[in-house]
């Protein structure tokens, strides 16, 4: 039994850049993973969790789950990263051996509220067939390959930070530079140590999940247009990842938070952001601590002080339905 994992990741600074040259810097979270197994068998087999069962209390239950996430699930993840993975050993000269796998996959990541679940499976199913078939893909042209497999094979609108963060895991400062992925296929990545970092909180709202391709599609209908206002502010939130790495190395988190703050502030210029998360945010910022989104909306990530600021984000936060974690960055 061969397994991969990979696990969710949390937006600090930058986001949602990384779609446009941007920067970044990202968080890789352990509370929550995707593990994909891998067994030899006669044929080539996928089992998702449960027996592939789906249960739901009513038909209203089912259509709105379909209208939240759309015709979504994980089995199509790993097809399309097993096709993948084919095609980049046929492409690369890669001759493998000839012989078949059951593949079975989990995950505990929330759904569709911006934490990486679904390039966190494709992630775990690219990690699993190169222990498997013992094919060495060079670990920055990874991230490439599983944004390649989610946009080019599924359609789903995407950047790169998601896949980097799961694949080099820590917390990564990612510059996006658009000559560096012309000339080379990837960015400047740079780890900052997760030691450097204030206190933080992750907070979730399950009943809050949506497809975050469509989400973002909005800006990226702007940007198509050549809309100058939106241009101009995701050059902003850019530059607020270099404004971030440089109070992460000083060790300034009263500025790392006023940056954290500042990012969903612009953010919300150039997006349309539902009551419901909008809340999240009051609420959190109301207690005392900075807060922005995670990801596409459904999980706030921010800085606290202390512990009471913690206990307050959990009690209000929680009257809103939210989950409220300290994440594992290391």
């Amino acid at each position: 039994m061969i397994e991969g994992i990979a696990f969710a990741r949390a937006g600090l600074l930058g986001n949602p850049s990384d779609g446009y040259f941007g920067k970044v810097i990202a968080v890789s979270v352990k509370n929550f993973s995707a593990r994909v197994a891998l067994e030899v068998s006669r044929d080539l087999r996928i089992i998702p969790p449960s027996d592939g069962e789906e249960r739901y209390g009513s038909l209203g239950e089912l259509a709105e789950k379909i209208r939240l996430y759309g015709y979504y699930g994980g089995v199509r993840l790993v097809k399309a990263a097993l096709k993948k993975f084919h095609d980049y050993c046929l492409s690369s000269g890669v001759v493998l051996p000839d012989r078949n796998f059951t593949v079975r996959f989990e995950s505990d990541i929330p759904r569709q509220i911006g934490l990486g679940g679904s390039s966190a499976i494709v992630t775990a199913t690219i990690r699993a067939l190169m222990k498997f078939f013992e094919v060495t893909i060079p670990v920055e042209t990874q991230p490439g390959l599983i944004l390649s497999t989610e946009r080019d094979e599924l359609d789903i609108n995407a950047g790169l930070q998601d896949r980097v963060v799961q694949v080099y895991e820590g917390c990564l400062y990612m510059d996006f530079d658009k000559d560096l992925l012309r000339d080379r296929g990837y960015g400047r990545y740079e780890r900052l140590e997760a030691a450097l970092l204030p206190a933080l909180y992750l907070a979730y709202k399950p009943a809050l999940g949506k497809v975050s391709g469509r989400v973002l599609n909005e800006i990226r209908i702007k940007v198509d247009r050549g809309d100058p206002f939106t241009i101009k502010t995701l050059k902003k939130l850019a530059g607020l990842a270099d404004e971030g790495r440089a109070a992460i190395l000083d060790r300034d988190h009263d500025r790392l938070s006023r940056l954290i703050d500042e990012n969903f502030d612009l953010r919300r210029t150039i997006m349309t952001i539902p009551p419901a998360n909008q809340d999240m945010i009051d609420t959190a910022r109301a207690c005392g601590a900075a807060a922005h989104f995670a990801g596409s909306g459904g999980s706030i990530l921010g800085a606290y002080k202390d512990e009471g600021v913690f206990t307050r984000l959990s009690e209000q936060l929680g009257r809103l339905g939210a989950i409220v974690v300290k994440p594992i960055l290391t």
